[in-house]
């Protein structure tokens, strides 16, 4: 949604069916299919070998590491690209983004983000204070989650019609949050592509 709103005419591809993905879908793998219609190529490889739920289990190595065949893969093609993935994940001299660099979200969700283009991120606001429902904490019973920031993840901390409200999103179920960046993050990016493709086709 991101992209759209940037100003691309958007295809999606993945290897698994995405019945509520808001544009043209194309189901087929992604380290396979063609790129040479595309101007821009947005990469979101499977992020589990990395996640902060497999360095806690210890079971990262279980899951198989797609970002360096991707990255051959679009590196080789000439064509501008980003490749997204959560934090620690093995990207080149990644842009992070939070939800604090952009105003009406309320989620922080660090995310990486490696590019052909430089990318300058927004000025990284202070973390607030995230609603809870965790009595332990401090701040327990003190926030809104109709309007504090909140958490999106698998066990959660809100409703999920606040969890969408929080993201940007309202066409995902929760599952598909728990996963998603939000469109502002994309959008911004975006921007700074067509920016850039912009530029290599003037020059």
């Amino acid at each position: 949604m991101g992209l759209h709103r940037a100003g691309f005419d958007v295809i999606g591809v993945d290897i698994e069916p995405q019945p509520r993905y808001p544009f043209q879908f194309i189901q087929a793998d992604a380290l396979t299919y063609p790129l040479d219609m595309a101007a821009f190529i947005w990469a979101s490889p499977p992020c589990q070998r990395f996640s902060d739920l497999a360095k806690r289990n210890g079971n990262g190595h279980e899951w198989p590491d797609y970002i360096d065949p991707i990255r051959k893969r679009l590196e080789s093609s000439g064509i501008h690209y980003v490749i997204e993935n959560v934090e620690g994940a093995p990207l080149r001299d990644p842009v992070m983004l939070c939800g604090t660099m952009f105003p009406g979200l309320r989620v922080l969700r660090h995310r990486g983000f490696e590019a052909s283009f430089p990318i300058i991120a927004p000025p990284h606001g202070k973390h607030p204070l995230v609603y809870t429902m965790d009595k332990r904490k401090a701040h327990y019973g003190k926030l809104d989650q109709n309007t504090a920031f909140v958490q999106v993840t698998g066990g959660g901390n809100c409703s999920v019609k606040n969890a969408a409200a929080a993201m940007g999103i309202d066409w995902m179920t929760k599952d598909e949050l728990n996963e998603a960046i939000p469109p502002a993050y994309s959008e911004f990016i975006g921007r700074a592509a067509l920016q850039h493709i912009q530029q290599r086709e003037a020059a």
